[in-house]
């Protein structure tokens, strides 16, 4: 389970800021869908530097965020954020509750028993938790060139890659871990489909904020991602990645 892997749940901090400019964001109508029963108050779980808290503040919800890496958190205050530093599991609601729980891109680092059972305290009855991810889905002629890369140098990371078209544990771990809360109702699952162009550096740039190429020996990381960058250029030094982003929600009974 990725959530069992502290070093590498706890390493964004380190690239921060180059974070905060290369990750990318979700898309409105996900947003909207989350916010559609009129939620207000909301909670994101492991907000990083506030990608997505930003956009429901945007809509005029009460925001607060819990994120575990104090670095992170500093610059989702500078946007204007609340933020707890503490790891989800072990945070305390205290009296407040919460129309909305929501978590971007985040869940897979909490463990998934655990997390339910803390949004479920958390969430007024009624409230919906919000559970979302992006995964990359590459036209062929990018994944292709990209997949012998990896197969030859990080054959680890091109099987489980989300970036590659890979889904890994992530949604399944997470529908399990609601489907045994006896305080949340059945899950439900929605897909959202948008694109990003990236050119060269700036997917590089991308690439370089994962855990799975943070944890390589910095020659293999600067090796893989040279590679990846030739390939790049090879077709035309930039490409659109069809993204789906994955919802999956349940309500506190």
């Amino acid at each position: 389970m990725l959530f069992e892997d502290r070093s590498r749940a706890e390493s964004f901090g380190a690239s921060a800021e180059r974070y905060d400019r290369a990750r990318p964001s979700y898309p409105p109508e996900l947003i909207e869908a989350l916010l559609a029963d009129g939620a207000q108050k909301v909670l994101d779980v492991g907000c990083g530097t506030g990608i997505a808290s930003t956009m429901f503040a945007a809509r005029g919800c009460a925001v607060l965020a819990v994120e575990v890496d104090e670095r992170m958190a500093e610059l989702a205050r500078v946007k204007g954020l609340e933020v707890e530093v503490a790891r989800f599991e072990q945070w305390s609601p205290g009296a407040r509750r919460f129309d909305l729980v929501a978590s971007a891109q985040a869940w897979h680092w909490i463990d998934p028993r655990a997390g339910a059972a803390r949004a479920a305290e958390a969430l007024r009855r009624g409230g919906l938790l919000g559970l979302f991810w992006n995964f990359g889905q590459p036209h062929p002629s990018v994944r292709e060139p990209l997949a012998r890369i990896y197969a030859r140098l990080e054959p680890g990371i091109e099987r489980y890659s989300v970036l590659l078209g890979n889904r890994d544990t992530r949604t399944q771990a997470t529908l399990a871990g609601i489907a045994e809360s006896a305080e949340l109702g059945p899950p439900a699952t929605a897909s959202f489909h948008w694109k990003k162009s990236y050119e060269t550096a700036r997917w590089l740039e991308h690439l370089s904020t994962h855990s799975d190429h943070q944890a390589l020996a910095a020659p293999n990381r600067e090796q893989l991602l040279a590679a990846v960058g030739d390939a790049i250029d090879a077709i035309g030094g930039s490409f659109e990645m069809s993204y789906e982003a994955v919802l999956v929600s349940a309500r506190r009974l």
